[in-house]
């Protein structure tokens, strides 16, 4: 049987990973719908190559320029979510969300009531809104898989289990490019450092996070919200080789992990054949080697000052999307030399105390314009405080 599937951000890291999949299993899989913000050329070629009919461009300058391009090849091409959306006249078998950011949310919730399945990868979109999204799924019955490695198995291994028999889950860490270097000797490393990832091939973005650790923060607080649990229920291990990518430990006694290779696509696959279906992944084989005299090390707090954002406990309510548009703005302009490594750190641990923010951490956003109003809220209270204060944030914590 064909499935149908759209993918939402086909040209970013997620995605490229996503059409590679798809690649190896075009026999298998009708795609029909993809979007990007601004990758036209990478886009243009994943629909030529898979003949997919209907292309979303979210940059409307881009859009107006590379209309005619695409209709030249009896493409539809679109601007507006909707628009394309009214041309899906069923159900499609699966959804990839792949947008990064806050960016992500709406086409989340919209994307809803089209979709059987929702492969998702948009950890900002759970984090801030996810009781808006767990609506929409219990309202259209529609089943979500998270395909984050870490949250792919930490539901592979959950999910025919009696929750209350968990009593602890460990999400592995790489410890990123500075985990054997001390936070005081690298205050204002360049950016090309930050990028270096000794595992992964991922996003600038989303490197930059897992180097301050502030990604595994966010998937702890994904994970909360995912799978109905606690903070207590989660712990964060440094694992450097990557391998292992969740372990679960049972209050029966048992421990269960799951490990694979650092790629993307086998819990991308992995999430488009939940059912018993045959399927390969074409990879080499188990690799014990890896594992034997493998180390987990507890994240020194000290060069991974971040960490104290734990203990912040404000589940759905303003401080998640607070936290995230203060990260994203942080990293975007350390990424574009406007401010040091440092100050990445010290400044949001600074922000997140301040009674500017600190007075909406009781209150719930009721749906995505309160989101909206938050992100700009908070954009111009950090744009004001760097301002005024980026030459004095130059210093250790």
């Amino acid at each position: 049987m064909i499935k149908d599937l759209i993918i939402l951000g086909s040209t970013g890291s997620i995605g490229k990973s996503t059409i590679k999949v798809l690649k190896k299993n075009k026999k298998n899989f009708k795609i029909h719908l993809l979007s990007t913000n601004s990758n036209i050329n990478t886009i243009y070629k994943q629909a030529i190559e898979f003949n997919v009919k209907h292309v979303l461009i979210n940059n409307i300058v881009k859009y107006q320029i590379f209309e005619k391009k695409f209709k030249k090849k009896k493409i539809n091409v679109y601007f507006n979510i909707d628009d394309a959306l009214n041309k899906i006249k069923k159900k499609v078998f699966c959804t990839i969300n792949a947008i990064s950011g806050i960016d992500g949310l709406e086409p989340t919730l919209k994307i809803v009531k089209y979709s059987k399945n929702i492969s998702l990868a948009n950890k900002e979109s759970i984090i801030c809104g996810w009781h808006l999204i767990k609506k929409e799924l219990d309202k259209y019955k529609t089943d979500l898989v998270p395909i984050d490695s870490e949250h792919f198995s930490i539901w592979s291994i959950i999910k025919n289990e009696n929750k209350e028999n968990i009593k602890k889950i460990y999400l592995t860490a790489s410890g990123g490019p500075f985990l054997k270097k001390k936070l005081s000797k690298i205050h204002n490393i360049k950016p090309k450092f930050a990028l270096n990832h000794p595992n992964w091939s991922m996003g600038k973005k989303i490197s930059i996070d897992s180097a301050t650790m502030m990604n595994k923060i966010f998937e702890v607080l994904e994970a909360i919200k995912i799978f109905n649990l606690g903070y207590e229920n989660f712990e964060i291990l440094i694992h450097p080789k990557s391998y292992v990518h969740a372990i679960v430990h049972f209050k029966t006694g048992l421990t269960k992990f799951i490990a694979h290779d650092t790629t993307m696509q086998i819990p991308i696959l992995n999430s488009l054949y939940k059912s018993n279906e045959k399927f390969f992944f074409n990879n080499k084989n188990f690799n014990f080697k890896i594992l034997n005299g493998e180390n987990f090390i507890k994240p020194d707090i000290k060069n991974f000052p971040l960490l104290k954002i734990l203990k912040n406990k404000y589940l759905n309510t303003y401080f998640e999307t607070i936290l995230i548009t203060i990260n994203d703005e942080l990293v975007k302009r350390y990424l574009n030399n406007k401010i040091s490594y440092i100050t990445i750190h010290k400044t949001l641990l600074d922000l997140i105390k301040m009674p500017y923010f600190t007075k909406y951490f009781r209150s719930s956003p009721n749906n995505i314009n309160d989101i909206k109003i938050m992100v700009k809220k908070t954009l111009n209270y950090l744009n004001k405080y760097l301002k005024y204060n980026v030459n004095k944030l130059e210093y250790k914590i």
